[in-house]
C-alpha cells in the first residue's frame, strides 16, 4: 500500500488526539500531552495568513505551543510558516509492507519472543516509560479503538522490549516500539516487529505500517532491513 492519505487516515485513528475541531482549513488537534502526533494542526486545504492566526489562537487556547504538521501537498503552507518563524521539527518517514510479507520472516535469534494483550502489563509500562514514553502517550494507547494489542518482549525470561498495535480496517499500524538498552542488536525489535505483523494479519489487516523520525537511524535501520518501503513522510514546523 502506498496512499498516504489512508496511511495518514489510519495514523490519526491508531494514535488518536483527545479531541478534535476545526478553525477554517485546519483540524485543531488537542493533545493532551502526548506529543507532537497528537498535538500539531493538519491542513484540509489553502490557507491564509488569517487562517493561520486563528489556527495558533485555537492552540494556545489549550495550552499548546503553535505546531503544523507538513504532508505531501501542503508546499505553499510549508513556505508561509517559514517565512513567519517556524522551524521545521522532526521530519518522519512513512513505512509500510504487506503484513503477509513480515508475519513470513525468520526471527535472528529463536529466544525472542513476545506475549500480547491489552491493557499493558507493568513491565511494557516501565520499558516505555525509561523510553520517554510516559502517562500521556500511554493514554493516547487506551484512546485507540479495538482491536489493538501492546507486545512485550522477552529473551528467555529477562523483558526488553515493549510494543503498541492498532487496527484499523485493512491497516495496521505499529506505535511505541521500546527495546531496552540490555536487548539492543538481540534481534527484539525485528521479533517484536514480526509478532506484530503475525498479530495483525489475524486480525485482518493487509498492510503494516509505521512512522518514524529520520533522527532515529536504528529504527530507520531496522524497517528498511525488514524489507518495509518508505513511502513517504512529513515533517512539523513549530514557532521558535
Amino acid at each position: 500500500m502506498t496512499d498516504l492519505n489512508r496511511l495518514f487516515a489510519a495514523l490519526e485513528v491508531t494514535w488518536p488526539a483527545a479531541a478534535t475541531s476545526t478553525s477554517g482549513p485546519f483540524t485543531i488537534h488537542d493533545g493532551a500531552g502526548g506529543g507532537k502526533r497528537v498535538s500539531a494542526a493538519t491542513a484540509n486545504g489553502p490557507a491564509s495568513e488569517a487562517d493561520i492566526d486563528a489556527a495558533e489562537a485555537a492552540m494556545r487556547a489549550l495550552g499548546q505551543v503553535p505546531l503544523f504538521q507538513i504532508r505531501p501537498g501542503d508546499e505553499s503552507l510549508d513556505s508561509t510558516l517559514a517565512d513567519r518563524g517556524y522551524a521545521i521539527v522532526d521530519p518522519t518517514r512513512i513505512y509500510a509492507a504487506p503484513v503477509q510479507k513480515i508475519a513470513a520472516l525468520e526471527k535472528n535469534d529463536k529466544d525472542v519472543k513476545t506475549i500480547h494483550g491489552w491493557g499493558p502489563l507493568a513491565y511494557m509500562l516501565e520499558l516505555w516509560r525509561e523510553g520517554g514514553i510516559g502517562p500521556e502517550r500511554v493514554a493516547v494507547m487506551h484512546r485507540a479503538s479495538e482491536p489493538k494489542t501492546a507486545l512485550l518482549g522477552r529473551i528467555g525470561n529477562a523483558p526488553g522490549g515493549a510494543a503498541f498495535v492498532s487496527v484499523d480496517g485493512d491497516v495496521a499500524m505499529l506505535h511505541a516500539l521500546e527495546v531496552h538498552r540490555s536487548a539492543r542488536r538481540s534481534g527484539m525489535g525485528r521479533g517484536a516487529t514480526i509478532d506484530a505483523a503475525m498479530w495483525a494479519q489475524d486480525e485482518g489487516a493487509s498492510t503494516l505500517a509505521l512512522a518514524c523520525t529520520e533522527a532515529n537511524t536504528g529504527a530507520n535501520a531496522l524497517y528498511s532491513g525488514l524489507g518495509m518501503d518508505h513511502v513517504g513522510g512529513y515533517h512539523y514546523r513549530q514557532l521558535t
